[in-house]
């Protein structure tokens, strides 16, 4: 038996923190002692010990990829440096970013071209060699056809974490002014401001005669957890539902937010939007929206490090700590459907866990385990037993 105590750790539940011991057997919560310390085992020395932080969604695998939009890196090593930098933020369960569509215009990197699914066949690849737990977000452009064939394979994928509609008609959405695309397209494309708009509205007459919705909904409803982007609008929201959506990812509005959880979907907001006081391009705050109590999750969308963050803040403003815990761990587990294993410091889970020591603004990952085994560690162990 492998066995690995953890004791003199401030412990996070589900609904309530203690300092405690937790004692995990062959990469399973076996027990869970409030108030009791060990003489032997893993000293934590009044550290935070909470579940593995779950991420619902990042754009990190393509960052990596692409960190300039003409350099290009090997899939190899740019999902190596993903799963490395999760970890040391905390991350264990991590749903990357790929995204399926016919608009491959400046994509340079081969796996990016086309509609994307050489991508997806490297992270379903890769996934299986890696340290932390790795799906797939697929970010679905709702406006293209044919894509029969398409949605055949994904279905036989095994690490497809959530398939979210992307609808990218310009003037819809997050970026509304069609004058304001206009002019930047026209600057990044060498064409006068009338071309552009010319073809933003040819753009706009295109894609509006497609809609692929159904087809997905028809294909992943009751499998995979369905989403929906940067709704803006109560009809945005509405059309969501009727296609088998039950995770609104950022919404751009609070009307939205309201809407989708009226219709009882879960909510999902961006951690760097908590951490940083506001959306970075003007878009609903994750703020207003937790006053009114309209947030399920946080995910990283672009920056690891502020899912810990917002923990770390939420304790420091008074929040309860398994509150702050809960939207980054429990919860997302619960919206792709994994909470029956994953998302919590509970006896029968697995052993998925990071202990960290706050700092001003940031937490201080010392060791994250996936499984009961380290795969991130500080190397500051006090003493160390597995027998």
């Amino acid at each position: 038996m492998n066995r690995t105590i953890i004791t003199n750790a401030r412990i996070v539940t589900p609904a309530e923190s203690f300092v405690g011991t937790l004692v995990v057997e062959d990469g399973i919560i076996a027990s869970i002692e409030e108030h009791r310390s060990y003489s032997e085992g893993y000293d934590a020395q009044g550290q935070w010990l909470i579940p593995g932080v779950i991420d619902i969604h990042t754009d990190y695998f393509e960052r990596e990829l692409h960190p300039r939009p003409s350099a290009a890196f090997p899939a190899e090593l740019a999902f190596h440096m993903m799963d490395t930098r999760a970890l040391a933020s905390g991350l264990t369960t991590i749903l990357g970013a790929v995204r399926i569509s016919d608009d491959h215009k400046g994509k340079t990197h081969p796996l990016r071209a086309n509609n994307g699914m050489a991508l997806a066949d490297e992270y379903e690849r890769l996934s299986k060699l890696s340290s932390a737990r790795h799906y797939m977000h697929i970010r679905w452009d709702t406006n293209f056809e044919p894509v029969d064939s398409i949605l055949a394979k994904l279905a036989d994928y095994e690490s497809i974490g959530n398939i979210v509609y992307n609808e990218n008609i310009p003037g819809e959405r997050q970026f509304r002014s069609l004058e304001d695309i206009a002019r930047k397209r026209a600057a990044s494309n060498g064409v006068t401001f009338e071309e552009a708009m010319d073809g933003l509205r040819e753009s706009i007459e295109r894609n509006r005669l497609i809609n692929n919705r159904g087809k997905v909904r028809d294909t992943f409803a009751g499998k995979v957890c369905i989403g929906s982007h940067d709704d803006t609008t109560v009809e945005h929201v509405d059309e969501a539902f009727e296609m088998g959506v039950t995770l609104a990812e950022m919404p751009t509005t609070i009307e939205a937010a309201r809407r989708a959880k009226e219709l009882g979907m879960s909510v999902c907001m961006g951690a760097p939007n908590y951490y940083r006081g506001g959306s970075h391009c003007g878009n609903l705050s994750c703020l207003d929206a937790l006053q009114e109590d309209l947030v399920d999750a946080l995910c990283s969308d672009y920056h690891f490090p502020s899912m810990l963050g917002c923990v770390v803040k939420m304790i420091a403003n008074g929040i309860d700590p398994s509150f702050a815990v809960n939207l980054v761990t429990l919860n997302p587990a619960r919206i792709i459907g994994k909470a029956a294993e994953l998302g919590s410091l509970e006896v029968g889970k697995r052993a998925d866990l990071t202990l960290f020591e706050p700092k001003t603004g940031y937490g201080r990952v010392t060791e994250t385990w996936v499984d009961g085994v380290s795969r991130f560690s500080l190397g500051s162990r006090q003493r160390s037993l597995v027998s």
